[in-house]
């Protein structure tokens, strides 16, 4: 297995230096009036593409990279946060979540039609399970799925949809048996689908640059062999995403805290006070030291479970731990950043404020910090 301190190779880094120049080149110039205008133009997904940055973990035969490399993909995602905008990198990447319930459980004919045009950047895709009220109880669910003849019909909705405006194609969980984890399926429903419409973009706290809907099934019929995986067996597809979901969410929250530490260190070298710069002060330079020795932990034991997974483990105690831990070194490395920039911390143009905003979200998105410790309780036999 890998260890932390031998996770990246030549291979690896040459994917993140493309990914680098790709964010310098297609998506820095840009990032503030995306952000501000909350979504990032429909091309950016094709010259992702192109880039071979949306492929990246999915089968040859399917038009991606090829499997069974989980750094390659560690290395493309830790680059695409330079581009300081978590939304972006949700909203570019929302495949990542929607696409790989259909890779391992979706029928071949849905396979080979659906995933190559999502990963060629010609169609999005998106996952639809949180629902009004549901939050991050998935056992929930109310959206409702009935046989039908040789379809499905489904009434009911979704929310807080990560390119739920946009999508073409989405994973959606619906119950289509008895209350509870065991009568949860999933389904793939198609944008133009009679009786499905999306509702309005909602405004959030940040992640400003990533579409973000509510979703409405009225009597919506899909055929049958949409059906991923069996039938009463999503929970199961449900909680397998979650692992590798989660992981990208530990990248993102360490990436979150690197960035604005870096910031945060530019700006102390920079901005003088009584004299002399206030990196000059010991207070300052001990909160730097206290911020690097956090995001460093972070990092690190984000590299750990992503090195479990490649090694074909399971980790879901780990990773439950990695993203409660890295979501509150987002938090407090990014609030650390804003308070060193002082007033100018408080501004959107210096990129620690956008930061602090997208670090709220990492403690709530992909299951909560308090259902990541009852989880972790559980795996502990508590």
């Amino acid at each position: 297995m890998k260890t932390s301190t031998h996770c990246f190779n030549e291979t690896h880094e040459q994917a993140r230096q493309t990914a680098q120049r790709f964010v310098e080149r297609e998506v820095l110039p840009h990032i503030d009036e995306w952000e501000e205008a909350g979504e990032f133009p429909r091309e950016l997904y094709r010259k992702a593409a192109d880039a071979g940055l949306l492929g990246v973990g999915y089968p040859e035969a399917l038009g991606g990279t090829g499997e069974g490399d989980l750094f390659l993909k560690v290395a493309v995602s830790e680059a695409l946060m330079r581009s300081t905008s978590g939304g972006l990198v949700a909203g570019l990447g929302s495949h990542d979540i929607a696409l790989p319930p259909i890779v391992k459980w979706g029928p071949k004919a849905m396979r080979e039609r659906v995933v190559p045009e999502v990963l060629r950047g010609d169609a999005v895709a998106a996952l639809a399970i949180t629902e009004p009220g549901g939050g991050s109880d998935v056992a929930s669910l109310r959206t409702r799925a009935e046989k039908d003849g040789d379809h499905y019909r489904i009434n009911g909705s979704k929310t807080f949809i990560t390119s739920g405006h946009r999508a073409d194609y989405y994973t959606v969980a619906v119950r289509t048996g008895e209350a509870g984890h065991n009568g949860i399926s999933m389904l793939l429903v198609e944008r133009d689908t009679p009786g499905f419409s999306r509702g309005r973009m909602l405004k959030k706290t940040g992640w400003w640059a990533s579409d973000t809907a509510e979703l409405f099934f009225e009597d919506v019929r899909v055929p049958a062999e949409n059906l991923i995986g069996q039938e009463n067996g999503g929970f199961m597809v449900i909680m397998t995403n979650f692992l590798q979901e989660r992981l990208m969410l530990c990248i993102m929250g360490a990436m979150t805290a690197r960035l604005a530490l870096e910031k945060a260190m530019d700006y102390s070298r920079e901005r003088e006070a009584f004299g002399r710069t206030i990196s000059g002060f010991q207070v300052t330079r001990h909160k730097l030291v206290d911020m690097a020795t956090r995001v460093e932990l972070a990092t690190q034991y984000t590299y750990h479970c992503a090195a479990l997974m490649d090694a074909g483990k399971a980790p879901v105690k780990e990773v439950a731990m990695a993203k409660n831990f890295t979501a509150e070194v987002a938090e407090e490395v990014t609030r650390e950043a804003v308070q060193l920039h002082g007033g100018m911390g408080y501004m959107r143009e210096a990129g620690v404020e956008r930061l602090a905003r997208d670090a709220r979200i990492l403690a709530i998105g992909g299951g909560t910090t308090e259902i990541m410790k009852e989880l972790i309780a559980r795996q502990l036999s508590l």
